[in-house]
């Protein structure tokens, strides 16, 4: 699919900007977080074609949409999520609760729907979750049954509850995940429909102003039209068709929110001052706070632009490689608004400040959309498959390429990460020779490694490169310098843990297994790292000036 031009993309970025910068100050969206009001207001202003439009973002260009391609998606998510992760919430559940439609709807339930929601500016909700199903969608107790007239279906009554539905009790229309006789189906569930009823808001830890709330459906009457692809049965496979799609979209949020607490505690280390000079000058502040969660987001983008750039040159699903984006990115994000709270120090703890709210709203990115603990075993099952399809040789192909981009580009950390990836090969080969797979910690352990190791892999290609997307802020040097400390803080972690983990769980000794792993040579390639952390201190300073 092929992108908005480049300054298309940075007109509407920037609406949202200086709508921010009008409409939405710090001090509102405190107030939203205090009260839990849900903006109608501004999310009214946000649809509205003549201020922003910015559901038409995703909508199709043929049913009324811009029809956005990935990149611009992820980039648009991005920047929602740094103005309001409850109010970005919001608005990617319309994007969300057309995704159904979107890739298993008829031609003309897409025609009317799409349009319907691009033209009305409708809110849409993504009707799944259940109190006791959670993220095993094939769990579903709510029932969709067929009512026939002369030997036909006509339509069907929806008896069951959603709970934690994002617009569940805004939404004015409601795609809904029932079990059926052939499996499990999408219904389209307009609002005010008899038997349909919204309960009260959930009292939630963060995203605040977004609505989350569980609704009951008792004899929901939907005509057979309404019916997702107007074929029983293919719910599951519509919804897992979009999932490399909409979790990198989260992925985009859980950067989206860290960056803006990373940059704020940048900001505020430079106006700080502690024993004669600004904490931005001490390296023990930026060091632990600053520069490690930089590197992270930086990484995190690096590896979300790659997908994105994938998925629109029509690679199908992505599953994986969504599941990693989701994993690492809220992650990072999380760790980074946490470390803003800390770098803060008092200021950061109290609700005046916005990296206390930001926490507390970026920390839902790692539990919806498929928890982190459901990536970490989607990518441990996925790359588990790989190894064994590849004949054991899946991570040591991947550390082998790295040798070579060496060759080409000695500064971007490509060496140690290939040491790195090699040592991932073989822990991934003990657990197979062990049968260490069936302890299911050893699988989730397996998903985090293999996830940090595949996002180091695409910041050192993306670092190795003349020029990069205009999303990040580094010039060349910086970037070299964030992948080269990725690369060994990635391949540390990989000797280290994937020793514990064998060692753990399973037998033979630590010293045949370093061997094994070259971690003599990994700790030879951990020089430069400070001096490395120095220099991406001082130019966060340049790229973040205090305001």
């Amino acid at each position: 699919m092929a992108r908005f031009d480049r300054e298309i993309r940075e007109l509407i970025l920037e609406s949202l900007r200086e709508y921010r910068k009008q409409n939405i100050p710090d001090e509102y969206l405190l107030e939203l977080d205090r009260t839990g009001e849900f903006p109608k207001e501004a999310l009214k202003d946000m649809y509205d074609h003549e201020k922003l439009g910015i559901h038409l973002v995703l909508i199709p260009e043929e049913y009324g949409g811009l029809g956005a391609s990935t990149y611009d998606a992820y980039r648009v998510c991005e920047e929602l999520a740094r103005m309001d992760l409850g109010i970005a919430t919001a608005v990617f559940a319309t994007f969300l609760g057309l995704d159904p439609i979107r890739v298993g709807g008829t031609e003309a339930q897409k025609e009317k729907w799409m349009r319907r929601v691009a033209e009305e500016c409708l809110l849409v909700s993504y009707g799944a979750t259940e109190a006791e199903a959670g993220s095993d969608l094939g769990s579903l107790t709510t029932r969709a049954y067929p009512v026939r007239e002369n030997g036909r279906t006509v339509g069907y009554r929806i008896t069951g509850s959603k709970q934690w539905i994002s617009n569940g009790g805004m939404a004015d229309v409601h795609l809904v995940l029932a079990r059926v006789d052939d499996g499990v189906s999408w219904f389209i569930v307009e609002s005010g429909t008899d038997g349909f009823e919204a309960g009260h808001p959930e009292d939630k830890h963060g995203i605040r102003a977004a609505n989350t709330a569980a609704y009951s459906m008792d004899e929901v009457f939907v005509p057979a039209e309404n019916l997702v692809g107007e074929r029983e049965g293919l719910g599951l496979s519509q919804a897992q068709a979009v999932f490399g799609y909409t979790r990198l979209m989260v992925a985009a949020f859980g950067l989206g929110a860290g960056s803006e607490a990373l940059e704020r505690a940048v900001r505020y280390s430079q106006t700080r001052v502690q024993a004669g000079s600004p904490l931005s000058e001490k390296q023990g502040y930026t060091h632990k706070l600053i520069v490690p969660h930089a590197v992270k987001l930086a990484a995190a983008r690096a590896y979300i632009e790659m997908i994105a750039e994938r998925l629109d040159e029509g690679t199908e699903e992505l599953q994986t490689e969504g599941a990693i984006a989701k994993y690492f990115a809220t992650n990072a994000g999380n760790e980074a608004a946490d470390a803003a709270i800390q770098a803060l120090g008092g200021y950061g703890y109290v609700r005046e400040y916005m990296v206390e709210k930001i926490k507390r709203d970026v920390r839902i990115t790692q539990i919806y959309e498929g928890t982190n603990e459901i990536m970490e075993m989607t990518i441990a099952r996925n790359r588990w498959q790989d190894h064994l399809k590849s004949r054991s040789t899946y991570y040591h192909d991947m550390s082998r390429k790295l040798s070579h981009l060496h060759e080409r580009d000695p500064d971007v950390g490509a060496e140690v990460l290939s040491l790195g990836l090699n040592a991932l090969n073989v822990i991934f080969e003990r657990c197979r020779q062990q049968k260490l797979t069936r302890n299911q910690h050893v699988m989730f352990k397996l998903g985090e490694l293999a996830a940090e190791g595949e996002v180091a892999v695409a910041f050192c290609e993306t670092a190795s490169r003349d020029s990069f997307s205009e999303a990040f802020p580094y010039n060349r040097e910086t970037m070299r310098a964030m992948a080269r400390i990725m690369a060994r803080q990635t391949s540390l972690k990989i000797v280290h843990q994937g020793t514990a983990l064998i060692m753990g769980a399973g037998t033979g000794g630590a010293a045949s297994l370093h061997e094994e792993m070259r971690v003599d040579k990994v700790m030879e390639r951990m020089k430069g790292q400070v001096p490395d952390m120095d220099l991406v201190a001082f130019k966060l300073k340049e790229v973040f000036r205090a305001r």
